[in-house]
């Protein structure tokens, strides 16, 4: 039996003024429908997964949303974190919940900001790269490299193993543009797409090898998690637990220690880290703008390119711009070249050092 873990964290300050701190990116229908980003996840994967194998590892502040958006979802699957640990911490809280729960789960991790299509190929790969799982292998799924990109981690690929999946011969994450387009060349590499499949009992495993501390409290606040002692004990561990990524923290080292497989996934995937990649990803009009705005009107005359963006009811009203982003909310409007989208994440640190929390 699979159980899917989606990881629903962050507050996603590249897409600010949309994405807050209060209500994330994953909560806002970016996905060509009305659906948020983490409510198609969980469509995503309701072939793999019954709702009552699905789990979500989210920050305390978001639970209550998550709850709201996912009915389905049994409440004991909702995790919620009291502080920001990174994803080996979620990941980790998650295997160690379930593990206590059964014992020789697998278990599939999927972050909730991510856009993936041919749904009936992701099945497969998914399915998989659960059968690697269940030959002690963690997993990862692998895209092809469309360009040198230093946001993501690579994956060198090994030899052959069971049915589609390859054995990781290394792992390497987010590598300098030089060395990424080093990797692009040889043909060899395949993105780490972030979705990861394992026994729970494996990753404990190697948790452990790597991340002694990290394991033992993971491990103690499990134990507690489903008794009256949970929010005391979280309380107390959580804290000081070690903060890093799962490909930094596990990934890395058990590639090393050649006990990562991966599943090449000839599949449409974004990571939907910017505006850009947003207007990458959905359709888009004749002229190639992507327009989410249900309650506002438009007008774009001599416009191409664009990315329009709002939740308010306002006109907006756009002449004779390319390549251009523009998020109209009700306390905050962004304008920006989408070749510079990503740097919006500086205008929050700004904006923060100004005192602008609320904004945030």
């Amino acid at each position: 039996m699979l159980y899917s873990t989606i990881l629903a964290g962050g507050s996603g300050t590249r897409l600010w003024p949309l994405s807050r701190a209060r209500a994330p990116k994953f909560l806002h229908p970016l996905t060509g429908t009305d659906r948020s980003l983490l409510q198609a996840t969980v469509d995503r994967v309701g072939p793999l997964s019954p709702a009552a194998n699905v789990y979500v590892v989210t920050g305390t502040a978001h639970a209550a949303a998550i709850s709201a958006q996912l009915p389905e979802v049994p409440a004991a699957n909702i995790l919620a974190e009291p502080s920001p640990k990174d994803s080996c911490a979620a990941v980790s809280l998650a295997c160690a919940v379930l593990a206590s729960r059964d014992p020789d789960a697998v278990m599939a991790a999927f972050s909730a900001d991510h856009l993936i299509g041919d749904q009936d190929r992701f099945v497969e790969v998914i399915e998989q790269a659960a059968a690697a799982a269940q030959d002690g292998y963690l997993t990862t799924v692998g895209i092809r490299p469309a360009h040198a990109e230093v946001r993501f981690g690579y994956l060198k690929l090994g030899e052959p193993l069971r049915g589609e999946a390859r054995k990781v011969a290394e792992f390497k994450e987010k590598p300098s543009h030089e060395v990424a387009a080093g990797y692009l060349e040889s043909g060899q590499y395949l993105w780490n797409a972030g979705i990861f499949v394992f026994a729970v009992r494996t990753f404990l495993a190697e948790l452990a090898r790597q991340r002694p501390a990290l394991h033992a409290g993971i491990q103690q606040i499990a134990a507690a998690w489903d008794s009256a002692d949970a929010g005391r004990v979280l309380a107390e561990v959580w804290p000081g637990l070690e903060k890093i990524s799962v490909d930094y923290g596990v990934l890395e080292g058990a590639a090393a220690a050649g006990k990562v497989a991966t599943v090449p996934a000839d599949i449409p995937w974004t990571d939907v880290g910017d505006f850009d990649s947003l207007g990458e990803s959905l359709p888009t009009d004749e002229s190639g703008n992507l327009l989410i705005a249900p309650d506002a009107e438009v007008l774009a005359r001599d416009v191409k390119d664009a990315v329009v963006v709002s939740t308010t009811d306002r006109v907006i009203a756009v002449v004779g711009l390319d390549d251009v982003v523009i998020v109209d909310t009700p306390d905050a409007m962004l304008v920006c070249a989408r070749s510079r989208a990503q740097e919006v994440k500086l205008l929050v640190e700004e904006l923060r050092m100004r005192g602008h929390d609320a904004r945030l």
